[in-house]
């Protein structure tokens, strides 16, 4: 098989007395175009009315040049992107062994409610009693997400894990600031996950690292020796980036509240507790949780995304608007700081409107369907799977903390025996050849050529053994040197790219043909 300068895998299609020819097609998958390669834009699928200027209601804003997109008719537009849609792996294709994503089966049950009217179709700026349904569902919601963290207080309104960071973050600096205590730093451990320097930078901090101990858990003498009068908090990951749990919480906690800190977690990995551990009894002042890694609300192109935040008595009151209250048998929106007293020290506003109706619906029906022991199971069948896939593996693959007893949710490995020249990337495309999605690659940054790998707890023995055989085999390729795994993969839609140069050097932008090499 050869490889056009696009990346496209060429496959030679040789009839007798007649010259090779590419095409690029295998058998039912077709060669796909880019969609501008295949429509014209003085072609529509739709025909439209002559409307004449004077009964344009654009108020003057009316298009003036050709807006410069193609147009297609109905069959080619859905052909095009079902072909697309063919190329592309889902969980609904198979396992998706993605560490630190959480990438599960998204029950059909909580699709049908959220499509339900009353929810899929209103509006924020809809009349308050004209959606009081929807309120109690955000309520409830946040009810069930306290009860389960040991939290007193909830913020439904952030829009994905990083933004909940933020809003936590943005509380504390409220908090120690009311007191007229601001502090300059937080304290960030390597088995954190990586937004959260990032979010404390964003948040105007100065931020520190906590080194790992090597069984990758917080150093908690190294914390301890930092702590000080400049110290806001500590952001730590819990269970970490290396699919540990962190026994030491509460001593941690404890630690940095007699430093006057607070602490944050993050909750993104929630997902192997639940039901098990409350981040409320560790000492912990404010946590998001990604519904899409707990609660099974769809992930997808960055969103649709949702990240509440639950807060500690110390961080209640500071707590963003807008949430939602109940009075009685009634709902409320809760907007303005100066609506009851005990809101006054609101830090303001995440976001223009509350949150996303379609998240809460999936998580709140994925919760009630479970039940409190349901979801008990959940964490339990997570750290179950992880585990099962970690002991299949360490035979062949180097599980760097596997001697320091069980992981948490997800597995991680490194490249360490492979022959060399031979690396992660080499295993992950090899992978890709094998039917599946690579797992996480290169991350944590504390193990070298890391492989995270997190099974969820959606998915059977049966399909643990699968992917445990298919890894297993490129694994022993990798150790032997196989040289053709440098290739990989073979079968895809698409060869191995340059991706440093598509991440330093993207084509954002269509351009003609003729004119790319002026362009470039």
């Amino acid at each position: 098989m050869s490889m056009n300068n696009q990346g496209r895998p060429t496959q030679p299609h040789i009839t007798e007395g007649a010259a090779e020819t590419f095409t690029g097609n295998r058998a039912l998958m077709l060669e796909e175009p880019l969609i501008f390669e295949i429509g014209a834009a003085e072609e529509t699928g739709v025909d439209f009315e002559d409307v004449p200027e004077a009964d344009s209601r654009l108020g003057g804003l009316d298009r003036n040049q050709p807006i410069g997109l193609v147009g297609l008719s109905e069959p080619e537009t859905v052909r095009h992107y079902t072909r697309l849609s063919r190329m592309n792996y889902a969980i609904d294709l198979g396992l998706f062994p993605l560490g630190s994503c959480t990438m599960k089966h998204n029950p059909r049950l909580n699709e049908r409610v959220a499509r339900m009217k009353g929810f899929a179709d209103i509006h924020p700026l809809q009349p308050v009693d004209s959606v009081q349904g929807a309120l109690e569902v955000i309520h409830e919601l946040g009810e069930w997400l306290c009860k389960l963290t040991g939290m007193p207080a909830v913020a439904m309104s952030p829009k994905a894990g990083a933004h909940g960071e933020l809003c936590g973050i943005l509380a504390i600096r409220s908090a120690l600031e009311a007191r007229g205590d601001a502090r300059e730093v937080i304290l960030v451990p390597e088995s954190a996950h990586g937004t959260n320097p990032a979010t404390a930078a964003f948040a105007g901090y100065r931020v520190e690292d906590i080194p790992a101990t090597p069984e990758g858990r917080v150093d908690l003498a190294a914390l301890e020796e930092r702590l000080g009068p400049d110290v806001a908090g500590v952001m730590i990951t819990n269970p970490n980036t290396c699919g540990l749990f962190e026994p030491d919480m509460k001593r941690i906690s404890d630690a940095v509240h007699e430093a006057g800190g607070l602490v944050y977690c993050d909750g993104a990995n929630f997902n192997a507790i639940v039901g098990r551990v409350r981040p409320g009894d560790l000492g912990i002042d404010a946590m998001h949780i990604n519904l899409h890694k707990t609660f099974s609300t769809p992930h997808g192109g960055g969103g649709p995304g949702s990240g509440p935040v639950v807060f500690s008595e110390a961080l209640a009151p500071y707590a963003p608007l807008p949430f939602v209250e109940k009075q009685g048998d009634h709902y409320v929106l809760i907007e303005e700081e100066t609506a009851e007293d005990h809101h006054e020290s609101s830090f303001g506003r995440m976001v223009a409107f509350h949150g996303q109706m379609g998240m809460f619906t999936r998580a709140l029906a994925y919760m009630m369907s479970h039940g409190a022991d349901g979801l008990k199971q959940v964490a339990e069948d997570a750290v179950l799977n992880a585990n099962y896939l970690l002991r299949s593996l360490e035979d062949v693959l180097d599980a760097p903390f596997a001697a320091s007893g069980p992981c948490m949710h997800e597995a991680l490995f490194s490249d360490k025996g492979f022959a060399e020249g031979f690396t992660t990337l080499d295993l992950a495309k090899a992978l890709i050849d094998e039917g599946y999605h690579p797992m996480t690659m290169y991350f944590p940054l504390v193990v070298h050529g890391a492989m995270l790998v997190e099974p969820t707890e959606t998915e059977s023995k049966e399909a643990l053994d699968q992917f445990i055989g298919a890894l297993r085999s490129v694994v022993e390729r990798a150790k032997a040197g196989d040289e053709t795994m440098h290739g990989a993969p073979y079968h895809a839609p698409r060869r191995r790219l340059d991706e440093t140069a598509a991440a330093r050097k993207p084509i954002l932008v269509w351009t003609e043909p003729e004119h790319a090499e002026a362009a470039e």
